[in-house]
């Protein structure tokens, strides 16, 4: 068990300005929901609220189906990860892990058997006679980790646990968790701000902006399908292209580009089109239906670059395979691969099915 669901949830702080604002989701038993988002937006208050450190202004939160917000933090059967690790200095390894069984009495022995088993599960035996201060970036975070790990909770939060990390550490903390989660089968509510870590690690991401949900849904939906505008810009590297225009005779009027509008599209007096770095085509010479461009940026990416082209009086960043374009090279795009949003409201527009 360990279904998480919050509903209507508001956080409004002194002063009047509002960390969430009626934010709801679920979060499945056995499954990873990632937070994603940007500085600010309400993923920390969220896992706050969840851990009982704060308390929302309205809704509530049910955990398999009981209500959360009256419990006290201590008896919500959670574990929390924090970003700073939070060790004590003072304990060892084995202190560090076995605390919060000390203090609700566990058996010694039962104490004793959950520190082995967790230390081993995280590769992390031969450290328990060792303080924090003689451990690794890495290994400290294997202890933070162990220590949510040992309590046997419902569920796990975790606030940019990782974030403290080197980038090559990091990547292959990444793999190590998920491989983790999966064992485990555990619950997991993890907050990030870095989409490469949410679309790696997670079953299911809410993106958060400005306290609001902005999307709820798998990671590779999130890259095909984003919402709307925001939510195409944060997932995804390098970040997807994005020009604005009116509607026009069928078709989007960008700075010096036209691009055809689908058929039965819904398109109001402006639209923005979006197309992602690699599902740019490019040939050294014209083809039918292509755009003219210029290459102004080539920047190298092991086997493939990234080019900044300029066309007509838009800029577009394309992902290709390594190799001596010429200056001038004709650009095109599959109609499916392109995102459309309403130029007002910035949400996804579809063309409708047919009947």
């Amino acid at each position: 068990m360990g279904e998480l669901r919050g509903e209507g949830l508001v956080k409004v702080f002194p002063g009047g300005k509002r960390g969430l604002d009626g934010v709801s989701f679920v979060a499945r038993p056995g499954r990873v929901l990632t937070l994603l988002g940007p500085s600010g937006c309400g993923k920390s208050t969220l896992l706050r609220i969840v851990a009982g450190l704060e308390r929302a202004t309205e809704g509530r939160l049910l955990l398999d189906g009981e209500p959360l917000d009256d419990v006290t933090p201590g008896a919500r059967d959670v574990g929390f990860v924090f970003q700073s690790y939070a060790l004590y200095p003072h304990l060892t390894v084995a202190g560090n892990l076995s605390l919060a069984l000390r203090v609700r009495r566990v058996p010694a022995a039962v104490i004793d058997s959950r520190v082995r088993e967790t230390a081993e599960l995280l590769g992390i035996a031969e450290l328990l006679g060792r303080r924090p201060a003689q451990l690794s970036g890495g290994q400290q975070q294997r202890v933070a980790l162990g220590r949510a790990l040992v309590r046997r909770p419902r569920l796990y939060l975790m606030d940019e646990p990782l974030s403290n990390l080197d980038a090559l550490l990091r990547e292959s903390m990444r793999s190590e968790l998920k491989a983790l989660f999966r064992r485990l089968g555990a619950t997991v509510l993890y907050v990030t701000h870095d989409q490469a870590e949410a679309m790696s690690l997670s079953d299911e991401v809410l993106v958060l902006k400005d306290g609001r949900v902005r999307q709820h849904a798998p990671p590779l939906e999130l890259y095909a399908r984003p919402a709307d505008v925001f939510t195409a810009t944060f997932v995804g590297s390098p970040r997807i292209n994005l020009w604005r225009g009116p509607c026009e005779g069928g078709a989007l009027r960008a700075e010096g580009v036209s691009v055809p509008l689908p058929a039965r599209l819904a398109c109001g007096r402006t639209a923005w089109v979006g197309v992602r770095p690699e599902d740019v085509e490019l040939a050294p010479e014209p083809r039918p239906g292509a755009w003219e461009a210029r290459i102004e940026i080539v920047e190298a990416m092991g086997d493939r670059v990234q080019l900044g082209l300029r066309v007509g009086g838009e800029s577009l960043r394309a992902l290709t395979p390594a190799r001596d374009w010429p200056e001038r090279v004709w650009v095109r795009v599959e109609p499916e691969r392109l995102h459309w949003f309403d130029g007002e409201t910035e949400k996804r527009l579809e063309p409708p099915l047919r009947p």
